[in-house]
């Protein structure tokens, strides 16, 4: 199976992202690979994992990294393969949902992370939602923004439709393009570079491209069974489980009222509409989503004590 890095000097003097990389080395399938993270923060600080989606990569969550960490708590925010600074499998038929969520599995083990408060948007959702699901007693909090976690039962609707239709026919894949198209404000020519940094030609975009169908729109889909799995669990989790959306994304618009209404640590929880935030809500309220993960992760580190 042959395996890309993205050269360092691609990523050299990214706007407002002074952090370098950490590597760890994950498992799915006897496929191993270099994940990279960001690591931030005290090293005995209560946990927080930022988990990106498609087709961005850590860089999303550089407005929220420095805010967390100032606070005390250890941030990790990882890439996921075939993203950002970690390998790039060639070919689509290298990736599949199961074996994304086995690597950040795989890195949550690699690094010993437990008592997460998990901050999760877009594929960060499908993934990490599916993890606690599966493994509950990690987490001790979610804040869930423009996510879901899918089971092929639900219509995924029409600006999904269009959107997978678009990720699979359009000739040049204009990653820095899509991020800026999903965001409520304008980003500027160097942020939209840095997300086309970690692609110097199309073999380095096989994850970024078939992520729009891995997402289960049928009920017999890969990875629709596993996910009606995880819902049992994960509605269960009794942990403080707080919802984030933004009120500007026509993708996952209403998809916060099954999390409030079946997660069991939902219940009572302060949940959040966040105005002017499009899909990547963290370009456009990174600061106050900061805000809202800092005070869900200090309310269940009290509640634990």
């Amino acid at each position: 199976m042959e395996i890309l890095r993205t050269p360092e000097d691609r990523f050299a003097d990214l706007p407002d992202f002074p952090w370098p990389a950490s590597y760890a080395e994950v498992e799915a399938d006897g496929i191993a690979v270099r994940m990279a993270y960001v690591e931030a923060g005290p090293s005995d600080g209560p946990v927080v994992l930022l988990l990106h989606g498609e087709p961005s990569w850590s860089f999303l969550y550089r407005f929220m990294i420095g805010p967390l960490a100032d606070d005390g708590f250890r941030v990790i925010a990882p890439d996921l393969i075939g993203f950002g600074r970690s390998d790039k499998l060639v070919g689509t038929a290298s990736y599949s949902y199961d074996r994304h969520a086995r690597w950040v599995a795989s890195l949550l083990d690699a690094l010993g992370l437990d008592d997460i408060t998990l901050f999760c948007q877009d594929w960060g959702g499908l993934l990490g939602l599916r993890i606690v699901g599966e493994q509950p007693g990690r987490f001790r909090a979610v804040v869930a923004s423009n996510t879901g976690l899918p089971t092929g039962e639900q219509d995924l609707g029409p600006a999904f439709a269009a959107w997978r239709k678009f990720s699979q026919e359009v000739d040049e894949f204009p990653v820095g393009g899509i991020v800026n198209g999903g965001t409520g404000r304008e980003l500027t020519a160097a942020e939209i570079a840095a997300y086309d940094a970690p692609f110097p030609d199309d073999s380095y975009k096989a994850a970024a491209r078939i992520f729009p169908t891995l997402v289960p729109a049928e009920p017999d889909a890969p990875g629709a069974a596993e996910n009606r799995a995880a819902w049992i669990g994960l509605a269960a989790f009794d942990g403080p489980f707080v919802t984030a959306f933004g009120d500007s994304d026509p993708i996952t618009r209403g998809g916060d009222r099954p999390f409030q209404k079946l997660v069991a640590g939902a219940a009572g929880q302060t949940h959040h509409t966040v105005a002017g935030a499009a899909h990547f809500c963290q370009e456009d309220a990174g600061p106050e989503l900061a805000r809202i993960v800092a005070d869900t992760a200090r309310a269940a580190v009290a509640a634990g004590d």
